[in-house]
């Protein structure tokens, strides 16, 4: 099957962000340099892509042979399951194809798979891949994508982020190597956090500062147009259970002292000493690039020190968070206490939800940190 057609197809689509090729590439290039086979003799299987645009299916098919691939999947979900069912337009890839049938158009998803050299050119590649349609809708959760998960060696995707908790228990479920994009906040998620407490997720190469670009087809939602496409930035993450080099790299650190003599944090910079909680027998260290090298006891750090996470170096033993699932809490605040705390702080009636984070005393306030990961300092080898 020729695919020709691929590229322009993209214009049809009006509301989807689409993962760049180079942020593709980039991910992946960092689990076959920790693995040069992980790949070799696997099956992939790409839900939640619409083929005829997915840079996820076009990198997979353009590099079959080189990273020894055994089958390729992609799948899509059918125009009337999304939002744009109104504006839908089939392409003329779709339409061109003898596979074309309009009363599924709409209805049913599409599968792609590729698995030889179809086209007899000597190489596996873009140009053989074959599609049709699927008997379902092409959602994640039908027993007909169950199927595909379950024959996948590896699933990789960016899923839609509405149904992240969802699609997280379908791919934990089916206890096969993943990577997907989420957006960074879901690493707070209860569904979430204990898997990566407990090591058995983690965070991908790519770096979280500065979030990630995606093609939109949405002109009211643009934040960048570079070389007359639309771009969106997106606070999002890679999210995998693929080891990869960095997340073994250790954190350079300074003492406390120093820290507190040479940072270029003003929060850190000058002080006698490092917060500590009023909740949590913990210290507070506002900045991942802060973290003592010690200390030996509990600290809150940023969740964005989860990018930079070595469990060779740290420990995760919790979260602040509302519910004390981690059984951390060493005081947990009264309703008239959080009404005086609002009060002191806001000079007005209101209630402060303290038992939500962890909290320091300022100047004789209570005050609130952001979301906070506690983490210890593992024995040095």
């Amino acid at each position: 099957m020729a695919n020709s057609n691929l590229t322009s197809a993209k214009k049809a689509k009006n509301d989807e962000f689409y993962t760049q090729y180079h942020d593709i590439e980039k991910e992946m290039a960092a689990y076959l340099e920790f693995n040069p086979d992980v790949f070799r003799g696997k099956t992939i299987l790409l839900p939640c892509d619409d083929p005829e645009w997915s840079n996820f299916t076009r990198y997979f098919a353009q590099n079959f042979q080189t990273f020894g691939l055994k089958k390729l999947i992609s799948t899509s979900f059918a125009a009337d399951s999304k939002n744009y069912k109104t504006n839908y337009q089939p392409t003329l890839f779709e339409m061109d194809s003898p596979e074309f049938d309009a009363k599924k158009t709409n209805v049913k998803g599409k599968i792609f798979t590729l698995t030889k050299d179809e086209n007899h050119d000597g190489k596996i590649n873009v140009e053989d891949l074959q599609w049709h349609y699927l008997k379902g809708d092409g959602d994640f959760r039908s027993d007909e994508i169950k199927k595909l998960r379950d024959e996948a060696d590896i699933i990789i995707t960016n899923p839609p982020f509405s149904l992240f908790r969802e699609f997280l228990a379908w791919l934990v479920n089916s206890r096969k190597q993943f990577c997907i994009i989420a957006n960074k906040n879901a690493v707070t998620y209860k569904e979430v956090f204990p898997l990566i407490k407990e090591n058995k997720i983690w965070s991908g190469r790519t770096e979280w500062a500065g979030g990630m670009w995606f093609e939109t087809k949405n002109p009211n939602d643009v934040d960048r147009v570079i070389d007359g496409k639309d771009y969106k930035n997106v606070s999002s993450m890679w999210l995998t259970n693929i080891d990869h080099g960095r997340r073994h790299q250790k954190l350079p650190l300074m003492t406390m002292a120093e820290n507190l003599k040479y940072s270029k944090h003003k929060e850190i910079k000058g002080r006698e000493n490092y917060a500590k909680y009023d909740n949590y027998d913990a210290i507070e260290v506002p900045f991942t690039d802060a973290i003592p090298d010690d200390y030996d006891g509990v600290m809150g750090v940023p969740i964005s020190f989860l990018d930079k996470y070595s469990p060779e170096q740290f420990e995760i033993v919790g979260m602040c968070e509302n519910e004390d699932l981690y059984k951390l809490k060493t005081k947990i605040y009264a309703n008239q206490e959080k009404k005086d705390a609002y009060f002191a702080k806001f000079r007005k009636a209101g209630q402060y939800d303290l038992n939500a984070s962890g909290v320091v005393i300022i100047d004789g306030k209570h005050e609130k940190v952001y979301q906070r990961v506690l983490i210890k300092k593992r024995e040095s080898k």
